[in-house]
């Protein structure tokens, strides 16, 4: 399988201040770069578990008796690190978004640059794929998507159009897809909103925010004191959430203060926002939106 240069890896690895007998977390896997690089500071008792929900990610496995992996969604991490007797971990590394991997491989239906079938499915277990948000939700339901997911302003009229296509003809591939949209596709600006597009309906096929808040709501009680997390974003929502869930271990409102204004909370942020060199970015297209956030349990 070809999976590209991990991002941020240093600095990702670094961020974790491992220990060379402690128990760590790698929650999307995928071509196993980081695993790895995590692998090079444990010593002999040292253990690392990794999470794939992808089975393409199973071939990436490192022959390594201090590692594990676990092929579900990291949304589960609570219940399966307890199947294997681990209730405390020291840090988890998340490289959240979709692998490069998946992006390549055509007939996933991730990537604008194919002409594939509407999958975009990281479990390919999964029911729901592309093909049924697309042909099968209601305006409405396809409407938030679009406006809440891909952040696009004419989700109501995609979502118009798109219902208005489907009751003569099914929408099955990209390439359908993008001509029933090709209204809402200026030249100058093509790419950008099939990508907005693209994002939108990945995010609901792979319910990849209701995750992200059901793993991150876990972190604080799975994390020994003074453990780490290390968490690399790549789109506004994604990064709210986790920038959010560090400050005031919420995702909406604000937490109930004490008489003097104080406030309590799980998690303290290490260090400020980091983000990929010139270098790595040229070096590597993928890096180009990625932001790591670190934080330590209190």
């Amino acid at each position: 399988m070809e999976y590209h240069n991990p991002v941020l890896l240093k600095e990702t690895v670094e961020g974790l201040n491992i220990k060379e007998d402690g128990v760590y977390v790698d929650v999307t896997f995928g071509g196993g770069g980081h695993s790895r690089e995590i692998l090079k500071y444990l010593g002999e008792k040292g253990k690392l578990f990794a999470f794939d929900q992808d089975q393409d990610a199973l071939a990436n496995t490192i022959d390594d008796s201090r590692f594990t992996l676990i092929n579900e969604n990291f949304r589960h991490i609570k219940r399966f690190l307890r199947f294997h007797g681990v209730k405390k971990v020291d840090g988890i590394l998340a490289d959240f978004g979709v692998s490069s991997h998946q992006f390549d491989v055509a007939e996933r239906g991730f990537s604008t640059r194919f002409e594939a079938d509407l999958d975009m499915r990281m479990n390919q277990k999964n029911q729901l794929s592309a093909f049924n948000v697309v042909n099968e939700y209601e305006e409405e339901q396809l409407k938030n998507v679009f406006l809440q997911y891909g952040e696009l302003r004419a989700g109501l009229a995609m979502a118009k159009v798109i219902v208005e296509h489907r009751k003569d003809q099914v929408i099955k591939t990209s390439e359908q897809l993008k001509k029933v949209l090709n209204k809402f596709l200026p030249p100058r600006h093509e790419n950008k909103v099939l990508a907005q597009i693209y994002q939108a309906i990945r995010i609901e096929v792979n319910q990849e925010i209701e995750a992200l808040k059901e793993f991150l709501e876990q972190t604080p009680e799975l994390l020994k004191q003074g453990g780490r997390l290390s968490f690399i974003s790549y789109h506004s929502l994604e990064d709210r959430l986790v920038k959010r869930f560090i400050r005031n271990g919420m995702f909406e409102g604000e937490p109930e203060r004490d008489m003097y204004g104080n406030f309590e909370v799980p998690l303290k942020k290490i260090n400020g926002l980091i983000v990929p060199s010139k270098e790595e970015i040229n070096s590597n297209s993928r890096a180009r939106s990625a932001k790591l956030r670190i934080a330590e349990k209190l």
